[in-house]
């Protein structure tokens, strides 16, 4: 297939491109700098020039493919304050997504999110979003949410569309995201934190792994599947503190809740969230299997310890 992805260079696009050239897809990966395209290009991608917001873009690239995955997400903003206006982006892409591919039956694989999805529970493919309010999240992980739930939709329009919902630590070497922030601000604070007893759990998976799922969802995924990309279900925040104290050499302490903020900065949010899910359905369905390491061995084979705080 000749595949468009968006958000082609980043931490899961990097991953993903490969994956899909190595099964003997084409890709063509949308590219914002010329690092990025220098990047795709060196992996073996073609190059589309332009950004998210460029829906003419989009529009074209997507109806001259034989499929999109799109992980592109304006991670930039959303975490200096404007999820809202990260997630309203991200919506508009795909309906002009839907769009181009309406009629078509090619297949159209989005990045969504599981963290926050049913708090205090297991969560499964079949649940549609949180029981309980995102209000103290913003109105932004409620809209992305609803963006999910139109990709789904668009199976009555003849797209074979899934969403992959990645857990909220795509963990492997190299990662910038909420594991090496919570290093960082180990670092920083001379302490390793979690909220009130660290029990709560975060989901997990390989950024391999989560490459694997992508391909499966865009060769083989029925139109209107979700799909859940964790191999680990649940990894309590407190074992999380635990390794990381061990690796800095730092105790580890209880925050507070009504500290969380001040303590773990934009993370304070999302750290004392209960969101453990299941990927059951999802290897049933595709026959996916996860092989890499688990978060606790992941963190414990020290390349986050050796690179700079995000």
């Amino acid at each position: 297939m000749r595949v468009f992805v968006t958000g082609a260079s980043g931490w899961i696009g990097s991953a993903v491109v490969p994956e899909l050239i190595g099964a003997g897809h084409q890709v063509v990966g949308l590219a914002r700098s010329d690092a990025s395209a220098a990047a795709l290009t060196a992996a073996g991608a073609e190059v589309r020039r332009g950004t998210v917001d460029d829906l003419d873009v989009l529009r074209s690239a997507a109806a001259a493919s034989d499929g999109v995955i799109h992980l592109a997400f304006k991670h930039d903003i959303a975490f200096s304050g404007d999820f809202q206006g990260a997630a309203d982006a991200d919506r508009r892409a795909v309906e002009t997504f839907g769009e181009a591919l309406a009629g078509s039956g090619r297949p159209f694989v989005l990045a969504s999110g599981i963290l926050g999805l049913t708090p205090g529970r297991v969560a499964t493919e079949e649940d549609a979003g949180p029981r309980l309010s995102l209000g103290h999240l913003g109105a932004g992980p409620r809209t992305r949410l609803d963006t999910a739930q139109l990709t789904l939709s668009l199976a009555s329009r003849d797209v074979r569309s899934s969403v992959v919902r990645l857990p909220p630590t795509v963990h492997g070497d190299g990662d910038h995201g909420f594991m090496a922030a919570l290093i960082g601000i180990a670092r920083a604070k001379g302490v390793s934190g979690h909220v009130g007893d660290g029990t709560n759990r975060w989901p997990a998976g390989h950024r391999s792994d989560a490459a694997h799922l992508f391909r499966l969802a865009l060769e083989k995924a029925p139109a209107g599947s979700v799909l859940h990309a964790t191999a680990d279900e649940g990894v309590p925040i407190r074992t999380v503190a635990e390794v990381i104290g061990r690796h800095l050499d730092v105790p580890v302490t209880s925050v507070p809740p009504e500290a969380a903020a001040e303590h773990f900065g934009w993370l304070g949010g999302f750290i004392s969230l209960d969101s453990p899910a299941s990927s059951v359905l999802t290897r049933a369905l595709l026959g996916w299997q996860p092989t890499g390491p688990g978060l606790i061995d992941d963190l414990d084979k020290g390349h986050y310890f050796d690179q700079p705080a995000a």
